[in-house]
């Protein structure tokens, strides 16, 4: 069985590429043992595209400029491995109030940390 690819389609106009290059490891080190690879396409015309196998993950047009890494990740893990646990991607979505969660962590202030230890 082949494992999936992801492609990022990007401006070379826009000079995104940096930023797809960014994606690219994220999801490469996020998903080394799923992905059969990234592809990068250069293009023109303002489009910023990730697709897995076909399946349009985000568009920069629909879904409203880049997504977040964390998004993006979440969006590409639900496609190749639902089961896959993200951690503190995971974490940081039910904080945020995504299904299951809790809601916001209140902030950690200064009163909240530990007392400094010796110098």
């Amino acid at each position: 069985m082949s494992r999936p690819v992801v492609t990022i389609t990007y401006c070379t106009r826009c000079r995104w590429m940096l930023r797809a290059q960014w994606y690219c490891g994220e999801l490469l080190q996020t998903f080394e043992e799923v992905l059969g690879g990234v592809t990068l396409v250069p293009a023109q015309g303002g489009v910023f595209r990730v697709d897995v196998d076909g399946t349009a993950v985000w568009n920069r047009k629909r879904d409203g400029g880049f997504p977040e890494v964390t998004e993006l990740k979440r969006r590409v893990r639900d496609l190749v491995a639902p089961g896959m646990a993200l951690g503190h991607v995971d974490a940081a979505a039910a904080r945020a109030g995504a299904p299951g969660g809790t809601g916001p962590e209140p902030p950690a202030g200064p009163a909240a940390r530990s007392a400094p230890g010796p110098a």
